[in-house]
């Protein structure tokens, strides 16, 4: 199917439907439940579960084929919102042309990063693109505020020519759309007392994640994806053998930059803003934490660890005081204390304390990540089931 093995045709499927069902799975626990409060299934957070999912991909691509491990990402992140919503000043509200732009002007950004710093490896190369990163930050941030509007963010404003759309006699800012069909639409619907909300703004990402998950599994499987691996495996070899790796190192560098490129595209879609904050050296810090605790050079992967940050950034950083003594109120006074007083600094805002431990231990017990860790449990199952036939076939031949 669509040039794929019968595997790699499966997890796509497999992709496809989990994603297009996201607004089910992601709200389990009806509304008024005590534990509505785990529900992710509301549009702004799905969103953001695809949209850093393809920015992970993509940031796959390069470190978990060819091993360079780039610390400045966000600068393409970063570059595509700031594209994309200048797209949205001067020609239309339309989301495709900026998206187009957004992917075009990170890869010409990620060519240029991308061939200084590919003169070196190892952490030299991480250094240059955590330079090259910390660089655009600055300049976004102070030096070309008449581009970017500095600290403030560029937005939307009333006066924005937008030559195609024309200027707005609503006397409102314009909202993003696909051809007249608004990303900001929704529709909600109740089931007992479960409520699910189906997003325009979401679907529209989703369909992108899929396709970028699709051309991800294209450049795994082709012959470019190979050399990548040997790359990895050994660069100097390659070498050796009269092959100039720079040239694919660089076009691995490009793509996973257009990627970005694409994710930035998206988030400025859903919401036109687009400030400097998203160039920082955490959020390029934060793609890699995505993709070691998904797990490096897996397709599924880096999905994994985008969704399993992105749930403790926005619901588990929720879990305050208050939420916890009604968890554990049914408990006498003394003890009910003592617990959340436990409990208290891995949850709300110390919440990056519980993701930095699950790191630890991803990384120490499961360096393969959270796939690994599927793995390990499908083998498990199967493992079970294999002596369970084979102490059924001793039964019957002792009978």
């Amino acid at each position: 199917m669509f040039g794929l093995n019968k595997k790699d045709s499966a997890l796509l499927l497999a992709v496809a439907v989990l994603t297009m069902l996201a607004p089910f799975i992601l709200n389990p626990f009806p509304t008024d439940s005590g534990l509505a409060q785990f529900n992710a299934g509301y549009p702004d957070l799905m969103q953001r579960f695809v949209i850093f999912g393809i920015f992970a991909i993509g940031f796959n691509i390069l470190f978990g084929l060819t091993g360079y491990l780039s610390f400045g990402h966000a600068a393409f992140l970063g570059v595509g919102s700031y594209s994309a919503v200048w797209m949205f000043k001067l020609l239309s509200m339309n989301i495709i042309p900026a998206i187009i732009l957004s992917v075009i002007i990170a890869g010409l950004f990620a060519l240029v990063i991308g061939y200084v710093s590919l003169r070196r490896s190892g952490i030299y190369f991480s250094i240059l693109t955590l330079a090259f990163a910390q660089m655009s930050f600055a300049l976004a941030y102070s030096v070309l505020t008449p581009i970017t509007n500095g600290e403030t963010g560029l937005q939307l404003s009333l006066d924005d020519p937008r030559i195609l759309d024309g200027a707005s006699t609503t006397g409102s800012l314009p909202v993003t759309s696909l051809f007249g069909l608004e990303m900001r639409e929704a529709v909600d619907m109740a089931v007992g007392p479960w409520s699910f909300t189906f997003s325009v703004g979401y679907y529209v990402c989703a369909v992108f994640m899929i396709l970028a998950f699709y051309l991800a599994i294209r450049i795994f499987r082709s012959p470019f994806g190979m050399m990548l691996r040997a790359i990895k495996s050994n660069q100097q070899r390659v070498s050796y053998t009269g092959l100039n790796p720079r040239p694919y190192t660089l076009a691995a560098f490009v793509i996973s930059g257009m990627y970005a490129g694409l994710a930035g595209g998206l988030l400025a879609s859903m919401d036109p803003l687009a400030g400097a904050e998203r160039m920082q050296w955490t959020a390029s810090g934060e793609v890699v934490l995505m993709t070691i605790l998904g797990g490096v050079g897996t397709l599924i992967g880096p999905v994994l660890g985008a969704g399993l940050i992105k749930y403790f950034e926005n619901i588990f950083s929720k879990i305050n005081d208050n939420v916890l003594h009604g968890w554990f109120s049914f408990l006498p006074d003394g003890i009910e204390d003592f617990i959340v007083t436990i409990i208290h600094p891995f949850v709300g805002k110390g919440w990056h304390l519980t993701l930095g431990i699950i790191f630890m231990l991803v990384v120490t017990f499961l360096p393969g990540g959270l796939v690994e860790g599927g793995q390990r449990i499908a083998r498990m199952f199967r493992g079970k089931k294999k002596t369970g036939g084979a102490d059924a076939a001793k039964t019957e031949a002792a009978e």
